[in-house]
């Protein structure tokens, strides 16, 4: 990541860099789901790296910049004590902390009153028939966050498992959203198809798209490479796409990711999260390399105080922090994943990526996607006379 470099900044000023997209631009309003007028936003206070020391400020920073949002925050009375005289705020203890290396049965059968599962008990209706929260972030330990979120608040039907999406910038000015980023090491054929299906939902959600495009993510764009779990999801993802139920492109490469070839590109947790942690740190030793040149001698850094605005520009483009926040798809309610090694600043976000998605309804909207388009799966099937026996799309269309 570039910092700034030891020499003071000029007069000179460009126009700010926008702030990434919200989860649901104003153009595209939706006209049966109007915005919720107060979002009621759940933390896990205890996850993460840093735990209490990133998610306390980074709260404090988001509810001075959003006055229609609610906190309700999770944690130990003790860590959660500086916020206690805070406006709009309610604080629910609980006793345990989910550990970054912890287990997933450690998180599901023996810490019951961690601030991770108290936190997404939030979004389940209480005895009123109301929840107390519209949304959930953690920067928790990934595994045991996808584990409790489909225990406690289960999936859509139609779909095994959750993923995390989240939108990496391309070079056509816009974003590639890309699923899954590490909430599903292993994958068969079958929940590819069902990421797609999801994350078809989502870019329509986001952008407007009736028809987004999807890539499969390959050694190569021929159907004869990959692995045989990439080769039959292929088939399945033609067979949908010759269905009308997605618009398949094909397989993708990597670099097509930043190209913006296709709206969405789906792949494996596996692959997923280390495409996303390199491109974190290839962006980051750019960031490194420019900044030693330009330090390298009196003449480069004469050089670096003329091109100082473009530098703080190039900067904040390919600062990972900004685009923090990844939505599990697929729960029956909605839960964002930051980064375990967040600081305030990427914990900020992706609170405000979050609150974005519950003010416009995000979770409704996907889910009307994917059972509009799981019960065109059915449709299908069954006009020609294919086995329907689940809401999942068919191995093989019509």
């Amino acid at each position: 990541m570039l910092t700034s470099l030891p020499v003071p900044a000029p007069a000179i000023r460009l126009p700010p860099l926008p702030p990434p997209p919200d989860f649901v631009p104003p153009h595209h309003p939706h006209p049966a789901l109007p915005p919720l007028a107060r979002v009621r936003v759940v933390v896990d206070g205890m996850g993460g790296d840093h735990g209490p020391s990133v998610t306390l400020p980074a709260c404090k920073a988001f509810l001075d910049a959003h006055p229609d949002a609610d906190l309700v925050l999770v944690g130990s009375a003790d860590a959660l004590a500086p916020a206690r005289a805070w406006p709009r705020t309610t604080l629910v203890t609980a006793t345990e902390v989910v550990a970054m290396d912890d287990a997933v049965e450690v998180a599901l059968r023996k810490k019951r009153d961690s601030s991770m599962r108290v936190a997404i008990s939030q979004l389940k209706a209480g005895e009123s028939g109301q929840a107390a929260a519209d949304v959930c972030v953690s920067a928790g330990n990934t595994g045991a966050l996808m584990a409790l979120a489909r225990y406690v608040l289960k999936t859509f039907e139609g779909i095994d498992r959750p993923a995390i999406a989240a939108l990496l910038p391309n070079q056509a000015g816009g974003f590639t959203k890309v699923l899954d980023l590490g909430a599903n090491v292993d994958c068969t054929a079958e929940h590819l198809l069902q990421f797609a299906v999801m994350g078809s939902a989502l870019v329509s959600a986001l952008d407007g798209k009736d028809e987004p495009s999807v890539g499969l993510l390959n050694i190569g764009e021929e159907t004869i490479k990959g692995s045989e779990v990439i080769k039959r999801a292929g088939e399945l993802l033609r067979e949908a796409g010759a269905a009308g139920q997605i618009n398949f492109f094909g397989n993708v490469e990597g670099n097509d990711i930043f190209k913006g070839t296709t709206d969405l590109v789906v792949c494996d947790g596996f692959v997923g999260n280390v495409l996303l942690k390199t491109s974190e740190g290839l962006a980051a030793m750019l960031g490194q390399f420019i900044k030693d040149e330009f330090t390298r001698t009196p003449l480069s850094k004469l050089v670096a105080l003329v091109a100082m605005p473009v530098l703080q520009r190039f900067k904040a483009r390919v600062d990972h922090r900004r685009y923090s926040g990844g939505a599990l798809l697929g729960l029956r309610g909605l839960v964002f994943k930051a980064h375990g090694s967040s600081d305030a600043y990427a914990f900020e976000r992706a609170l405000a990526r979050a609150y974005d998605a519950a003010r416009n309804r995000l979770l409704d909207r996907v889910h009307d996607r994917i059972r509009n388009t799981l019960a065109t799966a059915v449709a299908t099937a069954q006009d020609g006379d294919a086995p329907a026996t689940s809401a999942t799309p068919p191995a093989k269309a019509a």
